[in-house]
């Protein structure tokens, strides 16, 4: 069969793919950082991209800095033509740091369910959507990757329903039950090309278990979130699980020994025997009497809260790694101003060798 113009272009795409990917035994970089990149209206951010606003500088260079070969971006804003993500991506090539590969799916923050959750008498606000979101679009995620993204094998779960999670806690009345997802952003498995076949990533941004009252639906839905990890590495639910390696990243919003929340969720998955915890280290040199975890796990630092650890990256068991931290550098390092200037979370990455 005579080679078309389109066969040629797809088998030079594959090749230069597999030149890209790092070869077996390589040292892969992989984080995730939530960059506080969410505005309070659709294009604000396309608008701070294009007149270099200084935080999205300051995330420019911090993210520049973190050398990451694959890193998951936390409260971005989504827009159907990807305009935000590839101004971001072109800020970054000319801060030296090139990512061709982009992915990011539509989050449930600001898709409205049509009721009226936060029983103000109104339906169409903030807090009545599937995730508390400004507008349809924000606060999403975003993958940002050196190496081939496999889109067509990615698997978008984030419309799942929170009713059909086995063994959840939702209490929502049936009508609202119909249409609740579960994932306050999203349920992503992203495969990503290497030399050695696909590296999944599993990417989740979980809700605050906090601004709600006694029913604590939040504090709820957050553990559920976790747990629906833990179902899913288990072949517990409908969509079967990707083979390893695979590593679960992203922000779970709850700290495993601080501050509020249902920490059976969390715990599940840090002590789940198809994952690892490498507990990337930082310091933010602040001393806590009142918290009983390692401050040095922690990922941010708020004025009333203290640090938490709330950002994971979680590799599968069958994964080596060779190092991990949390990107805190000291209050006199020339990149401190970047950091504290973009958001109150601190990058966490984990480096892994691949099998």
């Amino acid at each position: 069969m005579p080679m078309t113009r389109t066969t040629i272009s797809s088998r030079l795409g594959l090749l230069l793919a597999l030149f890209a990917a790092p070869a077996a035994g390589e040292t892969l970089r992989v984080a995730t950082w939530n960059v506080g990149l969410d505005r309070a209206g659709p294009g604000l951010l396309v608008k701070d991209l294009v007149e270099g606003e200084a935080q999205v500088e300051a995330v420019v260079r911090v993210l520049a800095a973190l050398q990451a070969d694959v890193v998951l971006l936390t409260s971005v804003d989504y827009d159907r033509a990807g305009v935000a993500l590839g101004l971001l991506a072109e800020r970054l090539a000319d801060a030296g740091r090139d990512y061709p590969y982009r992915l990011a799916f539509r989050p449930n923050t600001g898709m409205q369910t049509g009721f009226d959750l936060d029983g103000n008498g109104r339906i169409g606000d903030p807090r009545d959507a599937q995730g508390f979101g400004l507008f349809s679009g924000n606060a999403g995620m975003a993958v940002l990757s050196r190496l081939p993204i496999d889109g067509e094998g990615a698997r978008d779960f984030s419309d799942f329903l929170w009713r059909d999670l086995p063994g959840g806690l939702s209490g929502d009345p049936a009508d609202l039950a119909a249409v609740q997802r579960l994932a306050t952003t999203g349920f992503w498995d992203v495969p990503v090309t290497t030399a050695s076949g696909s590296l999944h990533l599993l990417a989740w941004h979980a809700t605050p278990p906090v601004f709600d009252g006694p029913e604590d639906r939040n504090g709820r839905r957050n553990h559920d979130e976790a747990a629906f990890w833990r179902l899913f590495l288990e072949g517990a639910l409908p969509m079967p699980p990707p083979d390893a390696p695979f590593l679960l990243l992203g922000d779970g919003n709850l700290d495993p020994a601080d501050g509020d929340g249902r920490r059976e969720g969390i715990a599940g998955l840090l002590a789940h025997p198809a994952l690892q915890d490498p507990q990337p280290r930082g310091s933010h040199g602040r001393v806590e009497p009142a918290h009983v975890g390692d401050p040095a796990l922690d990922t941010t630092l708020y004025d009333d809260l203290g640090g938490l650890r709330l950002d994971y990256v979680l590799p599968s068991a069958d994964l080596t790694v060779s190092d991990a931290g949390v990107l805190w550098p000291a209050p006199d390092d020339p990149l401190w101003p970047d950091l504290e200037a973009a958001s109150h979370h601190f990058p966490v990455w984990v480096e892994i060798t691949l099998p």
